[in-house]
């Protein structure tokens, strides 16, 4: 019998990656959209024209409102919790009200359909220790979301998965929950509609910033989030569990190494000098989601994925095939 999968916010990067591999897997997939216009683009981009998009429905729910949940979830075997406001430039609550409430929507209208599973898209942030206590980042660690180095979304990531942990263990009933907490992700993208993490190869690529700062970051490509999330929906011992889902380490130098070595010509703009690192801490004083890497300057903090790759069976590919693939996908690379 053809298991039912509900994706929350389709058209997003992870989402719609999520999407694509269900539907290359034989499941019966659902998405949940804001408004239906969004659907033709959502169809090409997912590869759901054909056979397989016979196996997809769109359905119309939203965040911040509990119509539309029910019908969505009645039936459905499995949720992939993914949908998440963005940052960019509004208030902390604009985020942390959305993400926390819409989470707990949905998992309320998980649990009243008997869901077998929810596996809910956290941030490897949602498990980092403060600056100053010398512990590497683990899944036994939980971020405090008053930590002054945590911008609006990272503190929205820690709060609604704080939050639904809370909710099922009290609510939860037959229905588990796993949470995924990715590091940086980057990778193919399916359409130029919200591209979160990406932009930021997208910039370097672009010429910006024009010169790089020693900043870094544990990338994780988006085909094997999305892998990992299916992982984590069927593996018996993945319920009630945490998993930081990152690969390799590449500082932003070594990221414009790789696009001007795979691309030659079309990675014309990209930059090849340093930023002192004075003008970055600088900078920073000006721009709240730079605070986050500021004092890391020149260091790694550590993250290991050792329990997903020892639970799940998480193997992520090379951060530098990742990161030239998806510079080759972004919208007009040649």
């Amino acid at each position: 019998m053809v298991e039912t999968v509900l994706v929350t916010g389709g058209t997003g990067f992870v989402g719609g990656w999520c999407i694509r591999e269900l539907l290359e897997r034989g499941y019966a997939v659902r998405t949940t959209l804001r408004s239906l216009s969004k659907e033709p683009a959502l169809r090409a981009a997912v590869g759901a024209e054909g056979p397989a998009g016979e196996r997809l429905a769109v359905f119309i729910a939203d965040l911040t409102s509990d119509e539309g949940w029910g019908a969505a979830m009645a039936g459905c075997d499995y949720v992939l919790h993914v949908a998440s406001p963005l940052g960019g430039g509004v208030d902390d609550e604009a985020l942390i009200g959305p993400a926390r409430d819409g989470t707990l929507r949905v998992l309320r209208a998980a649990v009243a359909a008997g869901v077998k599973r929810v596996v809910m898209t956290s941030a490897a942030a949602t498990a980092r220790p403060p600056r100053d206590s010398g512990k590497d980042s683990d899944e036994s660690v939980w971020a405090d979301p008053a930590d002054p180095q945590f911008d609006g979304y990272r503190r929205s990531k820690i709060l609604a998965e704080r939050a639904a942990w809370d909710f099922m263990a009290s609510a939860g009933g037959v229905t588990t929950l796993t949470t995924v907490l990715p590091s940086a992700v980057f990778g193919p993208v399916l359409s130029k509609e919200n591209l979160g993490s990406v932009r930021i190869i997208q910039g370097i690529m672009q010429g910006r910033p024009a010169r790089l700062p020693r900043l870094g970051f544990w990338v994780v490509d988006v085909r094997d989030l999305a892998d990992i999330h299916i992982r984590a929906m069927t593996s018996p011992d993945a319920a009630g569990q945490r998993f930081i889902a990152a690969g390799d380490y590449m500082w932003m130098e070594d990221m414009a190494k790789a696009l001007r070595s795979a691309l030659g010509p079309a990675a014309a703009k990209v930059p090849t000098r340093r930023m002192p690192d004075f003008a970055f801490r600088l900078a920073s004083r000006f721009t709240p989601q730079l605070r986050f890497f500021t004092p890391e300057l020149g260091r790694k903090m550590g993250l290991s994925s050792e329990k997903a790759r020892r639970v799940l069976g998480f193997s992520p590919r090379p951060a530098t095939t990742t990161v030239v693939e998806c510079a080759q996908s972004l919208p007009g690379a040649e």
